[in-house]
């Protein structure tokens, strides 16, 4: 890859979706910037929003975590939540970010100085600075304000939106979608990681005008109170209804979970993703599928094969699915 031009790839989300792809894309030779929703409000990133009425740390500080190069004391430090007293539920990454803010009065500085300790390979950009609340009118007709309150109500969401509305893109961010060669959204919680950076106006219409090469890459898991029973064809269609139609390919997992893991996310409510490719196709999305599950106790994506196929993609290398069986199998 070295002889090649280095890509300039954007990752869009939050979440541990979207940490889950920086991990892999940090081991090979790319221009990475993520761009993250400021929309958490639960946990210690909603006490700290509340008590120092800044930006939400949480996610940024997943992705810096994810994109680091420091020591593993270094980042399991960062990554530290606290069991004890008033400090209880805190993340030690997340007071840290405070605790910048509250010195230079910055949050993009107090990003900065995060990822120059940690020595972060690319870059983590809010989609944002303004101090935004997701607002959910669901099926019954009811409205729910805030990210972590709306899937608790385990309704079915007709249309989220923010508050206040159209909120002014970060520049920055802007001009690294300008200027990408592959913009990759998701995977994360549909409702609160991925479309609150897409409605973003200046975030969703550098997407829409951009010359890249788009890919979507869909969830796993369904996840109660967002998308019960949601096909992968329902989450492109509910990401088109909210902000247009923004990529013609979707990554999607064929691999079936284990039976164990399988029963115990399905006492959550949680249930595999059905990749519906006849939907897909019929309304013009090309689709990327394959094993793409991690091994282990947990169904989620594995990095290094995400990593591997989003490159592919971006590069225009053909089919996915037939270069990965390749590679794997040592031809």
């Amino acid at each position: 890859m070295s002889s090649l031009k280095k890509l300039k790839i954007v990752a869009i989300g939050g979440g541990t979706g979207l940490a889950t792809v920086l991990r892999g894309l940090k081991s090979l030779d790319c221009d990475i910037t993520a761009i993250v929703t400021v929309a958490d409000d639960g946990g210690s990133s909603g006490r700290l929003r509340k008590d120092m009425k800044m930006l939400p740390p949480g996610d940024i500080r997943n992705c810096l975590v994810a994109l680091a190069e420091a020591e593993p004391d270094m980042t399991s430090l960062f990554n530290h939540r606290f069991t004890r007293g008033d400090l209880a539920g805190h993340n030690f990454g997340n007071l840290f970010l405070a605790a910048m803010t509250e010195m230079t009065g910055d949050f993009q500085l107090a990003i900065r100085t995060m990822s120059r300790i940690l020595a972060v390979k690319g870059r983590v950009l809010p989609a944002t600075l303004s101090d935004v609340t997701l607002r959910a009118e669901m099926e019954d007709g009811t409205v729910v304000f805030g990210e972590y309150a709306i899937p608790l109500v385990r309704k079915r969401i007709i249309r989220l939106s923010l508050m206040p509305p159209d909120p002014p893109a970060l520049d920055e961010a802007v001009k690294a979608i300008e200027q990408a060669d592959g913009i990759v959204i998701g995977p994360g919680s549909l409702y609160t990681s991925i479309l609150p950076n897409l409605l973003v106006p200046g975030i969703r219409d550098a997407i829409a005008s951009s010359r890249a090469r788009k890919l979507y890459i869909c969830n796993i898991m369904t996840q109660p109170g967002e998308t019960d029973g949601y096909s992968v064809s329902d989450h492109v269609l509910a990401i088109e209804r909210h902000a247009g139609r923004l990529f013609t390919s979707v990554l999607a997992n064929t691999s079936e979970a284990p039976e164990e893991t399988a029963a115990k996310y399905a006492e959550e409510g949680r249930f595999q993703v059905r990749l519906d490719r006849a939907g897909l196709t019929e309304k013009g999305y090309s689709v990327v599928a394959g094993d793409y599950l991690s091994r282990g106790d947990l169904a989620r994506h594995d990095s290094a094969k995400l990593a591997f196929s989003i490159v592919q993609f971006v590069r225009g290398m053909g089919d996915l699915s037939i270069r990965r069986k390749k590679v794997a199998s040592g031809s």
